[in-house]
């Protein structure tokens, strides 16, 4: 029988997914999701892989759906996907939602924001202390989320720029497909290339198996696992993209080498690669090929090293960021703001700090450079705090994506005190991200 969550008006009913809704699911998000108007069939496989029951983090329970009860027909659906990331190497576990999909019929019916309230139980009850999509801007604004995290951001190069090998040179690093064994090297140059990021996915080698191994050739969030070796056979790193175009672009999504690897060395032979990789899937798709890109974090060493031969940038977008007990989060990375204080100008700070956010607050207090007390606060006509942020621009400045003077220039309405503005520049730096998140 299937779990019914609610009966709702016009005859449709809310109820949790399992295996059996596999192929059914698998067509409807393939035809809403689609960009054209063919099903995307590589949405279709990601649907079916997350139902399979093989995925590391996600169930085939994990759907909502929404659905004529006459005729079984799905109008509505979204998934919650488990994962944990990290902020400046302190854990925090994170519910991802995805495939957020209405037939266009029913759109417009407060259907989506039904299932965003369930949603946010499951992921309440997993102990998640944040929810995080991607997706097109503004929408998810309206369920709770702020654009507050790096996301992608990219630089693109053509023909023109390719490196090329000197007459009678031979490549010196050469990239093959990755293999189980080749797992373990994977993910611990992974775990030091985390070290950039004030925010990124936690993985493990299991997480990694999956990506090789677990996901459909089709699976749109797929991507393949590349080792680096030298001539002699030493690995020195690995790559992700995927196995096909975006449009003419061959596209890569994690490029990373070991410690005490040039990168000035080895990045010249990923674009080379990059670019026959593209030659190649453009023979197989029959589609126009022009270029090749990287999708790294803004401050990735790869990116110091192509300079000029990735002349066109694409600044990040952004990751949209759920926080509903912003006092516990702040109390999690605690250790982390201290020690900002500690390494600062402002170390043994004491005071305290209210932040308002015109209909709700925080209260900081420090004790000699320690966070002793983070509760609740309000706000009122004649003390709306000593630094104030409007609806959700907090967590930009939390989650590094904003500095505090770039949020002010923004905002009239945000403003600081000069007492804490210099302590505030220290706790909550801009700093750049990463999310290879778990899809």
């Amino acid at each position: 029988m299937p779990d019914i969550l609610r009966t709702l008006d016009g005859g449709l009913v809310l109820r949790r997914s399992s295996a059996s809704d596999t192929e059914k699911l698998a067509e409807f998000n393939a035809i809403v999701q689609s960009e054209t108007d063919q099903p995307d069939l590589r949405v279709a496989a990601w649907t079916r892989d997350l139902l399979s029951g093989c995925h590391p983090t996600f169930q085939p329970e994990d759907f909502t759906i929404i659905e004529e009860e006459k005729t079984g027909r799905i109008v509505s659906s979204m998934n919650l996907i488990s994962q944990t990331w990290s902020y400046a190497g302190i854990p925090f576990k994170v519910g991802r939602p995805e495939l957020v999909s209405t037939d266009p019929d029913y759109r417009r019916r407060g259907l989506v924001r039904l299932q965003f309230d369930v949603i946010h139980e499951w992921s309440r009850q997993r102990g998640e202390l944040v929810q995080g999509i991607t997706g097109i801007p503004y929408y998810y604004r309206q369920f709770g989320y702020e654009m507050a995290l790096d996301l992608s951001g990219s630089r693109i190069g053509f023909a023109a720029h390719v490196p090329r090998l000197g007459k009678d040179e031979e490549e010196k690093f050469l990239i093959r497909p990755a293999i189980e064994t080749d797992l373990p090297f994977i993910n611990s140059v992974y775990q030091v290339s985390r070290q950039r990021s004030l925010v990124s996915a936690v993985r493990d080698e299991e997480l990694f198996r999956y990506e090789l191994q677990g996901k459909s050739d089709q699976n749109v969030t797929r991507l393949a696992l590349r080792l680096i070796e030298t001539r002699d056979g030493e690995a020195v790193g690995y790559l992700a993209h995927p196995d096909w175009l975006w449009q003419p672009t061959q596209a890569c999504l994690a490029f990373e080498l070991k410690p005490g690897v040039s990168w000035y060395h080895v990045t010249p032979a990923v674009l080379r690669y990059l670019w026959q990789t593209g030659i190649e899937n453009s023979k197989k798709e029959g589609k126009e090929h022009s270029a090749f890109g990287l999708w790294l974090q803004q401050n990735h060493p790869a990116y110091q090293v192509a300079g000029e031969r990735m002349p066109r940038l694409r600044p990040p977008y952004a990751w949209y960021l759920r926080l509903p007990d912003l006092a516990g989060f702040l109390r999690l990375v605690a250790p982390v703001l201290e020690q900002r204080l500690a390494d600062s100008p402002c170390l043994g700070y004491t005071g305290e700090i209210t932040l308002g956010f015109y209909r709700r607050g925080l209260r900081l207090n420090f004790e000699a450079g320690r966070l002793v007390v983070v509760e609740d606060w309000m706000p009122v006509p004649k003390n709306y705090g000593k630094a104030t942020f409007p609806e959700l621009t907090f967590l930009q400045l939390l989650f590094g994506f904003r500095s505090l003077d770039e949020l002010m220039s923004s905002f009239p309405d945000c403003y600081t005190l000069d007492d804490v503005k210099p302590v505030l520049r220290v706790l909550f730096p801009k700093q750049p991200s990463h999310v290879w998140e778990v899809s």
